[in-house]
């Protein structure tokens, strides 16, 4: 006897159904009755009224034999009652049913479903003195519960060794082992599991939907559609299955089709259907057909509790940008397991939305009663990096040691994000290092991490690490190595263009085309920013050309391309078609920056002044700072430096004038107005006083016309309030590298080559015509010592060191940091024509094209 009672197991007796229902144990009149009863129970799944007659018949003297045991062993394992299934498993041995076939196969499934230990299961079976087909499937089943998926393909070839047949139920098992190997081992295996299937006609629903879900996780969605078109008898759970495996592959069109060809069939979608398709709305953003399916939801009673389904809903409509009706779903819920939790912080997330997102975080732990997991945290992370109003950024990296989590991926990927966006480059790096398990999200999170922080040439660098055959996944030496994909592109190509690195950057555009990553929007949208900012215009219309499905930021991307060239009236031909293609691709308030830096740059004011009239009048667009800017920017370069002062006075109140103010003191540099720079630069140091290009500029324009004294002055202020100017750097890309120089640079292994070769230039430079401009040289000396200075400045440098070593004929391209000196402008005029080579230039502001002594800008920038 076990001696269990129902003082020891309290648990409400429930009616049973069947024909069996006790009211009094008395009318259980032997053994026989007692046990068909349990069983009964058992069958009915009443697994905690089962164990109450368990205890009962015990009470009332009657002894387990090998019927009863096995159903209050499989009554433990449903409700999860590892202590009561080590009592029956004790009370067996007691017995003398150790041994027993049927008691030790449930055994097999008790310790497979509630154990924590493998090797229990395995001894167990060992033990077992004639295993039938039971005893494997049960044994295989508990190692694919364990995720021990290769003992569980070695117990499978055993039991064919042992020429037991293998049933269904162990090759759906074998199935599942087979969809968490490596691909290739996975397929190979997988094959064979299939064809022993068909050898043996095996055509039972549930073995070929094993099969299906095996196929989709190995990535055959082919052979997955193909089992499903081949069975002759389809239930839900296969529909569910192709469904599912196609959505979760990104086949969403497909993933719909077989939706409607189900409900054509006749199937009533069930909650797993639901959550299945609902993706497919979300990711395809057909909000319409996402509302349809909620609508069905909403008529069915039985799936509005379902918080799966409710997840779902939720992702589908912050995915499409309907955040309120989300939160409508998630409020409406009575059942909110964390999956819905992380679904809706997920969705503010997606928004923009990271107040709402830090507010929900802290409702979660407050009045759910659950604790975040990894997924819960890889949400809320990036919220408190884009709240500024969050401060304390980094304790959440102690928060998520609290929980234990630190050690998962997904976090990882989060945290060294987190610590990116701050700055942190050194904390993102340790937890990259140290991280047991890299994914390609890893890989990209750190590169994205390095362009940010401005670490260009570690970002290559970590992308070499991981091109083709060079980095595994640390969990698994056997899986396929992890390979650049969409988002690393994305990530890498803004470090190319920072760097002009054109050459890095087609080799990239070369990986793009072979991998089919090419037709992503994303991907086109940054190749044809790198290409414009590696100075190859025609590289980046080519792309634009190209590209089948263009969004909002592609055609920004392409219009500011033109404008930084100084080619405005394309620019603005270019936003024509764009408005005249209509549909969703409507201009956005990114898309008037780039027309007014177009126009800026080829000297185009009063289509600017149109321009800033449409966007409210036609677009409802309401100009914010940056178009202030820009405008300003747009008047003062063209010389109208009054009516750029008044339109900053005429901003409405709260805007921030930061941005015009600068523009107005940029302009007066250009046309040394000492009055308005005064004023321009007050309010700027007002405003920021640790910003050194306000003080460099104002003591720019008092030494542009004399004002020796009162910019030193302005120089002496900067060095009181502890502010450092950016020092001047031109870099060029040369044999697969990036040359860097600032000016007077003596520190390069080419210094004393590149100096000779400037002073001979000089010289027939001077020959040819040209007059150096001393009045760009900001010191009070002497004019020879003046020319010397000129000669040294970076881009001269870099310009020197690319014709010298570049080969005859090579387009010559160099970017600086600042903005070209109108001496250096004119300087690269007259190079360009004496050595006969094009000759590109990228500054702070624009692009100049200088070739047979002209330049693109005609002298307008």
């Amino acid at each position: 006897m076990l001696g269990l009672t129902c003082s020891h197991y309290p648990l409400p007796l429930q009616p049973l159904s069947n024909s069996l229902q006790i009211t009094n144990a008395s009318e259980l009149s032997s053994k026989h009755s007692w046990v068909e009863c349990l069983r009964s129970q058992i069958r009915s799944n009443s697994f905690r009224q089962g164990i109450a007659t368990f205890i009962q018949m015990q009470e009332s003297g009657i002894v387990p034999d090998n019927f009863a045991l096995p159903a209050a062993l499989k009554a433990a394992a449903s409700i999860g009652d590892f202590d009561l299934g080590k009592q029956i498993h004790a009370s067996a041995i007691k017995l003398g049913y150790g041994a027993h076939s049927i008691v030790s196969n449930t055994l097999l499934h008790f310790y497979g479903q509630c154990g924590d230990d493998v090797r229990q299961v395995v001894k167990l079976f060992d033990k077992i003195p004639l295993k039938d087909q039971v005893s494997w499937n049960s044994v295989i089943n508990a190692l694919c519960k364990y995720e021990e998926w290769v003992l569980a393909l070695e117990a499978f070839r055993s039991m064919g060794s042992e020429r037991v047949q293998p049933s269904s139920f162990a090759l759906v098992s074998i199935a599942l082992a087979c969809s968490n190997l490596d691909r290739q081992n996975g397929l190979r295996l997988g094959k064979e599991v299939h064809g022993y299937s068909l050898r043996i006609d095996d055509g039972r629903t549930f073995t070929n939907n094993a099969l299906i879900s095996m196929y989709a996780k190995l990535g055959k969605i082919d052979d997955a559609k193909n089992v499903f078109d081949c069975l002759a008898d389809c239930d839900l759970v296969s529909w569910n299955t192709v469904i599912s495996s196609l959505s979760q592959n990104d086949i969403y069109y497909e993933a719909l089709e077989y939706f409607r060809l189900m409900s054509d069939e006749g199937f009533r979608p069930d909650g797993v259907t639901i959550s299945s398709v609902l993706p497919a709305c979300s990711n395809l953003k057909f909000l319409d057909l996402g509302k349809e399916i909620h609508g069905y939801v909403y008529r069915n009673c039985d799936l509005l509790g379902n918080s799966f389904v409710a997840s779902a809903l939720v992702d589908m409509y912050c995915n499409c940008e309907q955040v309120v009706n989300g939160r409508r779903v998630f409020d409406g819920s009575q059942d909110k397991k964390l999956g819905l939790w992380n679904a809706m912080l997920a969705g503010y997330m997606h928004n923009g939305c990271y107040t709402d997102a830090l507010v929900l975080f802290m409702k979660l732990m407050v009045e759910s009663g659950f604790f975040p997991n990894p997924t819960t945290m890889a949400c809320v992370l990036p919220a408190c990096v884009h709240e500024e109003a969050f401060v304390d950024k980094e304790a959440m990296h102690g928060y998520v040691l609290k929980l234990g989590l630190w050690r998962n991926r997904y976090v990882q990927n989060a945290l060294m994000d987190l610590y990116s966006r701050i700055g942190k480059i050194d904390e993102s790096k340790y937890i990259f290092h140290s991280m047991e398990s890299k994914d390609v999200v890893s890989w990209n999170t750190m590169i994205t991490g390095y362009v940010v922080c401005g670490y260009h040439e570690e970002a290559l660098i970590l992308l070499h690490d991981i091109q083709i055959g060079g980095v595994k996944d640390n969990e698994n030496d056997d899986v396929d190595c992890i390979k650049p994909n969409a988002v690393t592109l994305m990530s890498i190509l803004p470090g190319c263009a920072s760097l002009a690195a054109l050459a890095k950057g087609r080799e990239i555009h070369g990986y793009a085309i072979r991998n089919k990553l090419d037709s992503d929007v994303a991907v086109g949208s940054a190749l044809i920013d790198m290409y414009t900012k590696c100075g190859c215009l025609s590289m980046a219309v080519r792309v634009f050309n190209t590209m089948e499905v263009k969004n909002v930021i592609t055609w920004n991307t392409i219009i500011m391309a033109y404008g930084m060239h100084g080619e405005g009236k394309e620019a603005m031909s270019l936003f024509r078609s764009m408005v005249a293609e209509g549909g969703e691709v409507k201009p956005n308030q990114v898309t008037f920056i780039a027309l007014f830096v177009a126009c800026s740059h080829s000297g185009l004011v009063e289509q600017g002044r149109e321009f800033f009239r449409e966007m409210a009048v036609d677009h409802e667009i309401e100009p914010n700072s940056d178009h202030y800017a820009c405008i300003v920017d747009l008047l003062g370069r063209a010389g109208h430096l009054d009516e750029a002062y008044g339109i900053i006075n005429c901003m409405p109140r709260g805007v921030d004038r930061v941005g015009a103010w600068s523009s107005l003191l940029g302009a007066c540099r250009i046309h040394r107005n000492v009055r308005l720079g005064e004023i321009s630069a007050h309010n700027l140091l007002l405003l920021e006083p640790n910003v050194a290009s306000h003080y460099v500029l104002l003591s720019n324009i008092y030494s542009s016309v004399g004002l020796w004294d009162k910019g030193k002055l302005v120089r002496k202020k900067m060095k009181e309030m502890g502010v450092r100017k950016e020092p001047g750097c031109s870099w060029i890309e040369f044999d697969d590298g990036v040359h860097k120089f600032v000016a007077g640079d003596k520190l390069h292994a080419q210094s004393e080559r590149i100096y000779e070769f400037l002073g001979d230039l000089f010289v027939r430079m001077k020959e040819e015509g040209y007059v150096p401009d001393t009045s760009c040289v900001l010191h009070d000396v002497d004019e020879q010592e003046k020319e010397s200075l000129l000669c040294g400045h970076s881009e001269r440098l870099a310009i020197a060191f690319g014709l010298l070593n570049a080969p005859p004929g090579t387009t010559i391209r160099v970017a600086k940091n600042l903005r070209v000196c109108n001496d250096c402008h004119s300087a690269t005029k007259f190079i360009s024509r004496i050595v006969g080579r094009e000759i590109v230039v990228r500054d702070v502001r624009r692009f100049h094209h200088f070739k047979n002594g002209a330049c693109s800008c005609g002298d307008y920038w």
